[in-house]
């Protein structure tokens, strides 16, 4: 297979489909933007993808909770189109909102391959309010985590009222040991937050910014990657740009760590 195709799911209160679009075809695949009412009656087939993206925004105006509404209304009506697209060795990616509705869903984590359970939840912000900011976050080199594979490191914004990850310890537990947790929010330094605020901006349990199923193939972050597709997109970048000239370096420093992080998924596909 040379051509990858990625479902970027469009909808009711959805946002950030042209700038996810324009990231995977940075990153060398065919990327679609499809409502999610296409999916339901048939216009549109999962089985015409091998990537399927929950993309960020407010679905149904985040009523009765962030992606609730969204996750019901899929299940519904695809649920079983959504566990054969999982269980076929396709890709999920969740971003934001789309990590909401992972969870909500039970595709996250996916413990024991049980992707109808919900066994975790991402609730309002310890500090009571909506965040936008950059982040800096950690990279598990031991997780599975298809698309985070030799990254280190990244530094993503985020735009949340309800990014707090929260399960119970039995469940933290088994991500730990797993290896699930894929990112954590992190300080300058690069070391975990502990929960110190704004590192953590929204006091997620054991700074958690990003888990993935134990396949690795499922991956929910509430950090927006896509939003770091150009290397001018970053809150630095004017300063960033005068130190290079003067270290005579190149001031285009190539693709992102967005970027890279979907080329991760287009090459797995495209090499599987």
């Amino acid at each position: 297979m040379n051509g990858v195709n990625v479902l970027v799911l469009t909808g009711y209160g959805l946002n950030c489909d042209h700038e996810t679009a324009y990231a995977f075809e940075l990153a060398g695949a065919h990327a679609s933007r499809v409502h999610i009412n296409s999916l339901v009656d048939g216009t549109a087939k999962l089985e015409d993808f091998q990537i399927m993206v929950f993309i960020g925004g407010f679905s149904w105006g985040d009523d009765h909770g962030a992606g609730v509404i969204q996750a019901v209304h899929m299940k519904t009506h695809i649920g079983d189109e959504m566990l054969e697209f999982v269980e076929s060795g396709n890709l999920v990616l969740g971003i934001c909102n789309g990590f909401q509705t992972l969870v909500n869903l039970g595709l996250l984590p996916g413990l024991d391959r049980h992707y109808q359970k919900r066994s975790a939840a991402l609730t309002f912000n310890d500090c009571g309010n909506f965040r936008n900011q950059w982040v800096k976050l950690k990279v598990n080199p031991e997780s599975p985590c298809i698309f985070t594979r030799g990254i280190e490191e990244a530094e993503f914004p985020v735009r949340h009222g309800e990014g707090k990850f929260y399960a119970e310890s039995v469940t933290l537990d088994r991500l730990l040991k797993n290896n699930q947790i894929v990112i954590q929010y992190a300080l300058p330094n690069g070391s975990p937050a502990g929960g110190r605020f704004p590192y953590n901006p929204n006091g997620s349990i054991h700074d958690i910014a990003g888990i993935c199923d134990a396949s690795g193939r499922v991956f929910g972050l509430m950090p927006h990657p896509e939003a770091y597709n150009h290397w001018t997109n970053h809150p630095d970048w004017t300063r960033r740009k005068e130190i290079a000239k003067r270290q005579g370096s190149p001031l285009d420093p190539g693709a992102t760590v967005g970027i890279r992080m979907f080329k991760n998924a287009v090459d797995f596909i495209r090499q599987r």
